[in-house]
């Protein structure tokens, strides 16, 4: 079963009127993850599609994206792939793959159907691309690792890139993940944004009694969305985005817009937050 939903850009000055419900509705994304189906986001922010497919023990095969315009949904785009369940398989230009938790697959353009099967939970980014990158899985061990912050600031963290230049090539998709040490619960502070590109997260790894506080919105005029396990966010490239948790949780970022260099940001002094 597929299912699509659209999300339509809005500006930070529209943002910064909207309510609780308000802001959930344009950017939280909720209950993505429902076994046996494949859930869509279709965002008018760079055009990045976020989603999740969970066989749960059978096969759901990806192909067909009315909101793409094409035959089939890699046509004219590029995937990267992030199991965060049990080892499954993703099969795709008549290649099987066996993705085990924590590692991520990319689909170059052009793949193909994507086919889903065993008992991982996939959660699913893609981007539109220009040319063709080969396609390929990465594991733990070939990510670029990048460890940041300290244990005194409450932030000491892994970042896992995956879909990264220094490691997989891809045609604009950015894509990885960051780790949190027990008692670390502060990502991205002082606070950054990078108005040449989208990000999108999606928070996992929280027990049930969890929550993150994301924060988003311009730097005179932030914001918070409460996230569950497995809730995903949009983040539009004219917002901030950093967050606490209650507790040490785990996210994937990826990003997709102008570039593809990961420090390409813009700082924001912890005095002109508001």
């Amino acid at each position: 079963m597929l299912s699509v939903e659209t999300r339509h850009a809005i500006d930070p000055t529209t943002a910064k009127g909207l309510d609780t419900s308000g802001l959930r509705a344009h950017f939280h994304a909720g209950g993505l993850f429902a076994e046996g189906e494949i859930r869509l986001i279709y965002t008018h922010y760079d055009r990045l599609i976020m989603g999740a497919a969970v066989p749960a023990g059978g096969s759901l095969t990806l192909d067909h994206v009315a909101e793409c315009g094409t035959a089939s949904i890699l046509d004219r785009r590029e995937m990267g792939i992030l199991n965060i369940g049990e080892t499954g398989t993703v099969s795709a230009a008549g290649t099987d793959h066996a993705v085990r938790k924590g590692e991520v697959l990319y689909l170059g353009m052009g793949s193909g159907p994507v086919t889903f099967s065993g008992d991982g939970r996939f959660y699913v980014l893609s981007a539109p691309a220009h040319r063709a990158c080969p396609s390929r899985l990465i594991r733990k061990e070939d990510a670029r690792r990048v460890e940041m912050g300290a244990a005194e600031t409450s932030n000491k963290r892994v970042i896992l890139q995956f879909l990264h230049p220094e490691v997989a090539e891809s045609c604009q998709l950015l894509m990885g993940y960051t780790q949190f040490a027990e008692g670390s619960v502060w990502n991205t502070m002082p606070a950054h944004l990078h108005d040449r590109r989208t990000e999108a997260y999606l928070y996992f790894g929280l027990g049930p009694e969890q929550r993150v506080f994301h924060i988003m919105g311009r730097p005179d005029e932030t914001r918070h969305i409460l996230m569950a396990n497995e809730d995903a966010v949009i983040s539009p490239p004219w917002s901030i985005h950093c967050g606490a948790g209650t507790g040490a949780y785990t996210f994937c970022w990826a990003m997709a817009g102008d570039n593809v260099d990961f420090t390409d940001m813009d700082m924001v002094a912890m005095g002109e937050l508001r």
